[in-house]
């Protein structure tokens, strides 16, 4: 059987990361799989733990110190003859894995998912070059949408990349009416958003909140996540004196419970990759809004609904439409169900593996 590693930079709490704990156990149900990450970051990662009891595989830790240390290219090369091919996610990894590739002389295929739209590098000259050469030495690239292929395309000027979007569990999202009876965070007759993201420049919770406060005070708002833009974002919602609408509840690991309670997913971000978590929150028949951007419109569009990055009164007009019409707001959610099925991660899975057939087999 042939031995294959994915390889990441940390156990952080961002969709690749999510991806990679939810997809590893699958895969291994089909492929003999490893995992490798660069850096251990202990107990501020709350997927450790989980990963640890549903995967079979190794799982390899590179260092407890910087991702950025060029020594992890000799650690990464000393694995490589371990394994028939290596799956690469998120940058740095994606420079350390093809220079140890070169520097030991390994014949191991590379495969590249490609997580993001854009990237500070994308904005460099230079890195443009140095992209280039670094990609070349992978044997396949996906991408997560067709607006990250494009722009990835035109970065790199290569036409070798493929669509492969990424998916969810929907074994472990399932729908139960009954825990919205549970008045746990508000009562009764309480309307409750929630957005599940990090707490980062490229989300946008800010427009949330924002949003909240031209609402009426029955509607409330559960934040799920935690970063370094966090206590902006505490101190916004003191400002709009809105601390007994708005809960923050960190990291969780039940978000099909905390989904389940809410009335309506919201996404609001500045930069969005794929946007898994919207895609959780369709699979839970929740009408789900997001901001009108790549990375989101490919997968809201003509099923959820989206406002104009930034704009408070447009989000709060379509949150106030969905509580007021009880119809519309059922249709919302069944179409947004219906979307999700697309996003399947056993479909996802699939793809891939018919990728690395492919490739093994040369």
């Amino acid at each position: 059987m042939n031995r294959i590693a994915h390889i990441i930079s940390t156990l952080g709490t961002g969709g690749a990361e999510k991806l990679i704990i939810d997809s590893l156990p699958e895969y291994n149900n089909t492929v003999e799989t490893d995992l490798i990450v660069l850096k251990d970051i202990g107990d501020k990662s709350i997927f450790k733990e989980k990963l640890e009891k549903e995967f079979d595989g190794n799982i390899i830790y590179l260092t407890k110190k910087s991702l950025y240390n060029p020594i992890l290219i000799f650690r990464i090369g000393r694995l490589l003859s371990m394994y028939d091919l290596v799956h690469v996610h998120l940058f740095p990894t994606l420079y350390w894995v093809a220079l140890a590739k070169l520097l030991f002389f390994s014949r191991v295929k590379l495969v590249y998912t490609e997580h993001s739209t854009s990237n500070k590098r994308r904005n460099r000259l230079l890195f443009r070059y140095i992209d280039r050469f670094i990609y070349s030495k992978y044997n396949c690239i996906g991408t997560i949408s067709f607006d990250s292929k494009k722009m990835l395309e035109n970065h790199l000027n290569t036409s070798n990349i493929k669509v492969i979007p990424n998916g969810i569990n929907r074994k472990k999202f399932v729908i139960d009416d009954n825990l919205k009876m549970d008045y746990t965070f508000f009562n009764e007759e309480s309307f409750v958003l929630i957005q599940v993201s990090r707490f980062s420049s490229e989300k946008d919770q800010d427009t949330l909140v924002r949003s909240l406060s031209l609402l009426p005070e029955k509607f409330k708002l559960l934040l799920v996540g935690d970063g370094i833009r966090k206590r902006e974002v505490m101190n916004l919602v003191s400002q709009l004196k809105l601390e007994n609408r708005v809960l923050f509840l960190g990291n969780r690991t039940d978000i099909s419970s905390l989904l389940n309670y809410s009335d309506v997913n919201v996404l609001s971000s500045n930069v969005e990759g794929f946007g898994l978590a919207i895609v959780e929150g369709m699979s839970m028949k929740k009408p789900s809004i997001a901001s009108d951007i790549v990375g989101l419109r490919e997968i809201v569009d003509g099923y959820g609904l989206l406002f104009e990055k930034g704009n408070e009164t447009k989000l709060a007009n379509i949150i106030l439409n969905l509580e007021n019409n009880s119809a519309y707001y059922n249709t919302i959610a069944e179409k947004c169900l219906e979307r999700s099925k697309k996003y399947d991660i056993n479909i996802m899975i699939t793809n891939y593996l018919d990728i690395y057939k492919k490739l093994l087999e040369k």
